[in-house]
């Protein structure tokens, strides 16, 4: 079975990358796998910042780790709470993130 998952895994990402060429040389954007894990992992304003062009914050990536994740969402937390808003992120990090 898990060679069977394994098998399908690789197919998928072959399968994507085949499409993000294709979309970059028709101009369209983004997209393909790595548009599908932004969208999915991250929620729809990642997905669609990314396909945009725009890269995912290390902040982001690190939302991903298991007991670890709690830190960061508390730190988002409380950067919302104060009212940081993504002009301020894109002063601090730089344009390519926000």
């Amino acid at each position: 079975m898990k060679k069977v998952l394994a098998c399908l895994l690789v197919v998928v990402f072959l399968m994507g990358s085949v499409n993000v060429a294709t979309a970059a040389s028709q101009g369209s954007g983004r997209g393909g796998v790595m548009g599908f894990i932004a969208g999915c992992c991250f929620g729809i304003r990642a997905g669609g910042a990314y396909n945009d062009g725009k890269e995912i914050h290390w902040r982001e990536w690190v939302s991903l780790i298991p007991y670890v994740n709690i830190i960061f969402y508390i730190w988002n937390g409380i950067d919302g709470a104060n009212g940081v808003s993504t002009k301020d992120y894109a002063a601090k990090y730089g344009a390519m993130y926000y």
